[in-house]
C-alpha cells in the first residue's frame, strides 16, 4: 500500500496545537488564550470528524483526526478546569453565539447535499473560517500578545495558507474545485493579514507584539 502523503496543513494545525499545549503546561497558566476560540475548534472538529467510525480513508487520516478531537478537548480541559484561575474572562468576551448561528444558517443554504453529515460538515468549515475571532478579539483587547501566543496564532494562519496552495493545486492538477472550501480558507487568511504584519516586523525581532497603537 502507498503510504499517503505529507500534508503540510495538518503539520502546520498540529504545531499550533502543540504549542499552544506546551504553553499552557509549561507556564501552568492559560494566561492570554481565547477558551471560546479553542472551544469553536472543538466544535469544529467534532462536526467535522462524526464519521470517523463510518468512514475509513487511512490510518494517517484517523490518527490526525484523533490527535485534533484529544488534544483540542485537553487544551478546554486546561484552560476550563486545571488552570481556570489563569483564565481571563473578562477579556475573552467575544459573543460566539453571532459566529456558531449564521455559520449554521449558511451551512442549510449553502451546502454540497442536504444530509446530516454534509450540512455538519460543510457548517465545521465555515465556522473553522471565523473561529480565531474570539482570540483576535482578546488580543486586541488586551493590547498585546506573548510570544508563545503570537507562534501559535501564526502557526494557525500558516495552516490556512497551506489551504489556500492545496486547492489552488488540486484545481490545476486534478481539474476539482471547492468553493465553499475556498471561500472559507480566503475569508480566515484575510482576518490574519494584520496578525502576519505584526508577527514578521515585531515577534521575528524578539519583541513583544503591541497592538494598541494599531487600533
Amino acid at each position: 500500500m502507498v503510504p499517503p502523503p505529507v500534508d503540510k496543513r495538518d503539520f502546520s494545525h498540529l504545531a499550533a496545537i502543540i504549542i499552544l499545549l506546551l504553553k499552557i503546561w509549561t507556564t501552568r497558566s492559560c494566561a492570554g488564550v481565547s477558551g471560546k476560540s479553542v472551544l469553536l475548534y472543538d466544535l469544529v472538529f467534532i462536526c467535522r470528524y462524526l464519521d470517523l467510525f463510518l468512514h475509513y480513508v487511512s490510518i494517517y487520516n484517523t490518527i490526525m483526526k484523533v490527535i485534533y478531537l484529544v488534544s483540542t478537548t485537553v487544551t478546554l480541559y486546561f484552560i476550563y478546569f486545571k488552570f481556570k484561575t489563569t483564565y481571563d474572562r473578562n477579556h475573552d468576551s467575544f459573543r460566539i453565539e453571532l459566529l456558531i448561528l449564521p455559520t449554521l444558517a449558511l451551512a442549510f443554504v449553502w451546502n454540497h447535499d442536504f444530509s446530516v453529515f454534509e450540512i455538519l460538515w460543510t457548517f465545521s468549515i465555515y465556522l473553522e473560517s471565523v473561529a480565531i475571532l474570539p482570540q483576535l478579539y482578546m488580543v486586541s483587547k488586551t493590547g498585546e500578545a506573548e510570544t508563545i501566543t503570537s507562534h501559535y496564532l501564526f502557526a494557525l494562519g500558516i495552516y490556512r495558507f497551506f489551504y489556500i496552495l492545496n486547492w489552488i493545486y488540486r484545481y490545476y492538477m486534478e481539474d476539482y474545485l471547492d468553493w465553499i472550501s475556498i471561500v472559507s480558507g480566503v475569508i480566515q487568511t484575510v482576518l490574519y493579514c494584520d496578525f502576519f504584519y505584526l508577527y514578521i516586523t515585531k515577534v521575528l525581532r524578539g519583541r513583544k507584539m503591541r497592538l494598541r497603537e494599531n487600533i
